[in-house]
């Protein structure tokens, strides 16, 4: 995974402080509250650089998550400050690759990746209109 976002691609960035109830036993940031973080940059991704994804909701499609990888650097606590950039990493005729940097003020926290595919309501998988593809691979890294 990479850590950092090509130049080339259009990237965009949520800024989350850190809630406590969002931290473990041990003061940290409970591991599942990653997929929650790179879920909030995707979907503003998607506003900011293609369409709101209540459009997709409203046309009965969602793109389902297929795969989440997360490679933590550091450990994360209550109130700081994580800022989440997201990225189009590929794109295929039914599925999409984001990509994802996870980044506090001391330095990189993680580096992630999520996995999706296009489905309608009852689950099957459906391609991207050709409109869609066509605008959002303007918008792929590389």
């Amino acid at each position: 995974m990479n850590e950092t976002a090509p130049s080339s691609a259009a990237t965009s960035t949520v800024l989350h402080r850190v809630p406590f109830y969002e931290t473990d036993a041990m003061g940290v940031v409970h591991h599942s509250n990653y997929v929650r973080y790179l879920e909030l940059a995707r979907i503003r991704w998607m506003e900011e650089h293609h369409r709101p994804y209540r459009e997709y909701v409203d046309a009965d499609r969602h793109f389902a998550t297929t795969r989440v990888e997360v490679d933590y650097k550091r450990a994360t606590r209550f109130d700081e400050e994580v800022a989440i950039t997201c990225w189009l990493e590929w794109l295929r005729g039914a599925s999409m690759r984001m990509a994802y940097r996870l980044e506090a003020p001391e330095g990189i926290v993680a580096v992630a990746a999520t996995e999706h595919a296009l489905v309608d309501t009852q689950g099957r998988v459906r391609r991207i209109p050709a409109a869609d593809r066509e605008q959002m691979r303007t918008l792929l890294a590389g």
